[in-house]
């Protein structure tokens, strides 16, 4: 199979997703408004809620959902074959993530604003909202930890994306006073990002940046880390519009180029894949493909994490209703397009079968590392950048898209705080709210030493976690389409599909754990499926309330049908 024929059909069926499908979608299921008054709008503080070009929150959306999670999934999920992968990422794209994405950001700017855990307390129920907050900060805590590690030791394994990584943040700052302060063309502003990031990049790779050791009485590994979580806490303090929203933009502009130079050296470098279609020989260690090639690709095909960015902060931003269709679908576009990238530079990035089977001669294998090393060779094979730029680009591009994902989770797990203390009866304010997230992080993170191992530990959950998340953030959207009295199978058959397979993993997951005996996630485990399938009972019940019960169109509020319920 040449990986060039692999690229035009994926790259078509989610490009067909997006004029096709999500056309529908906005137009009957959603029903898009460009009239509707939004958040961004009504609530508009300059801090949080801010109006938005539609170009400029999706390079913010589609950074911060995208992660590093759409390049680890879909580079560890070929181990079964790269059929399973390529069908899951594109279909899943298609079907299933970019209706979620475009619903979640739609029913939360229907909504003032609120984080799905909010609307679910109006929607499912009190005590669904408390359980689906706890889901909610689970998964975001992981996150920031996982992230907070996976940077770090791409830092200090290619010390050359040092200096492009740290100088985007000066460069996002200036382009943030270019856009709102100065009022210059966006276009042009755009250009000048594009332009320095770049230019930081080939510096990068000619000044490689290695941390002594140690380094203000800190082993490399702490300082990066401890210097992380600094960055991520006055990112998420900062108003939207001078860091977070800018730094997301210019890095989504960037990282689409980047992607497009990978496309670009597979066009012309029309690669083979090595790697088998249907994988009959894996490792010992490798479990089922049913259910767990559907956590193993969670970003990058559907995603629990991106209904808590888009509910989050993007909705707060959006400038009109019809733009998230652009923003929310397109952004799920963005981000199954570097899957798909992903799945080919770890399958055409290498030059024989027996070298891809020494890279995954076990289900522990390193995803980024696979993406690096054969999306380098690509580069290398097909456009002639020398194998030390290739792997700066690409270890840049990874570490900016999990810098830009972990300070969005920063940002988002201080509201999950502050509505949780809302919801106790406390005023939490911002700066209390994000010293709470960023101890809770940290103390995770050290838990296991300075190296930041404790980072990773509960990682193992984190697909299965999201991908619930997923399920119960449909089951939202579900019960407002129900309420409105719309077509809800779009909806419903992606829910019941990945509320399934979700489940189903983490029951295969719990005889893991319990055989390992590791006691921490089995407990973990235990709580975020007894929590996760009462949220959906809850959800059930509120769905049939809907579909029995007579709403008004624009509020969703009961409407009263007779004397006696008057």
């Amino acid at each position: 199979m040449n990986s060039l024929v692999l690229m035009l059909l994926g790259v078509a069926m989610v490009l067909a997703g997006y004029f096709l499908y999500s056309k529908f979608l906005a137009s009957r299921v959603y029903k898009l408004s460009p009239t509707y008054t939004t958040p961004s709008h009504e609530l508009s503080d300059g801090v949080d809620y801010v109006p938005t070009n539609k170009f400029v929150l999706w390079g913010h959306h589609f950074t911060s959902v995208a992660g590093a999670a759409p390049i680890v999934g879909p580079a560890i999920a070929v181990i079964w074959g790269w059929v399973p992968a390529f069908l899951w990422v594109t279909l899943g794209t298609v079907f299933f993530a970019g209706m979620h994405d475009m619903g979640a950001l739609w029913a939360s700017a229907r909504n003032r604003g609120q984080s799905m855990g909010m609307l679910s307390g109006r929607y499912i129920g009190a005590r669904g909202r408390s359980l689906f907050l706890v889901v909610i900060f689970l998964l975001l805590l992981m996150v920031i930890a996982a992230f907070a590690v996976v940077i770090k030791n791409l830092l200090i394994a290619t010390p050359t994306s040092v200096i492009p990584v740290w100088g985007a943040i000066a460069v996002a700052a200036v382009i943030g006073q270019m856009i709102y302060r100065w009022k210059m063309n966006l276009l042009l502003t755009t250009v000048i990002g594009v332009v320095a990031l770049y230019s930081l990049i080939l510096v990068g790779d000619r000044v490689p940046v290695v941390l002594p050791d140690p380094i203000l009485g800190m082993s490399p590994a702490t300082f990066w880390i401890v210097a992380l979580f600094v960055y991520a806490g006055i990112a998420s303090l900062l108003p939207v519009w001078v860091l977070l929203q800018p730094r997301d933009y210019i890095n989504g502009v960037q990282l689409f180029i980047g992607l497009g130079i990978l496309y670009g050296a597979v066009l012309l470098g029309s690669p083979a894949i090595v790697a088998p279609a249907f994988n009959d020989s894996v490792p010992a260690d490798t479990p089922s493909l049913v259910p767990l090639l559907f956590v193993t690709i969670a970003c990058g095909a559907i995603s629990g994490f991106h209904g808590m960015v888009s509910s989050g902060t993007s909705s707060k931003q959006l400038d009109k209703e019809t733009d998230a269709r652009f923003v929310g679908y397109f952004g799920a576009v963005g981000e199954g397009l570097l899957a798909l990238g992903a799945i080919i530079a770890t399958t055409a990035g290498f030059r024989t079968l027996a070298d891809w089977e020494a890279v995954y001669a076990s289900f522990a294998v390193n995803g980024v590392g696979a993406f690096v090393d054969g999306g380098g060779a690509i580069l290398n094979a097909g456009l002639g950048i020398p194998v030390s730029l290739s792997a700066t680009i690409l270890a840049t591009m990874a570490v900016l898209f999990a810098a830009t994902t972990m300070d969005t989770g920063v940002r988002l797990q201080r509201f999950v705080v502050q509505e949780a203390g809302e919801l106790a009866g406390v005023r939490i304010n911002k700066a209390v709210g994000t010293l709470i997230v960023l101890v809770v992080a940290m103390a995770l993170v050290f838990s296991s030493g300075g190296d930041g191992a404790g980072g990773l530990l509960i990682w193992p959950l984190f697909g299965t976690t999201n991908q619930l998340l997923a399920s119960l953030t449909l089951a939202v959207v579900a019960v407002i389409l129900l309420r409105k009295k719309r077509p809800v199978l779009p909806v419903l058959v992606p829910l019941v599909f990945v509320m399934v397979m979700s489940v189903y993993a983490l029951i295969v997951q719990l005889g893991g754990f319990y055989d390992s005996r590791n006691w921490l996630l089995l407990v973990l485990d235990v709580i975020i499926l007894v929590a996760s399938l009462w949220v959906a009972f809850e959800a059930v019940v509120a769905m049939n309330a809907a579909r029995k019960g007579t709403f008004d169109e624009e509020t969703d509020e009961p409407v009263l049908t007779s004397a006696s319920e008057r």
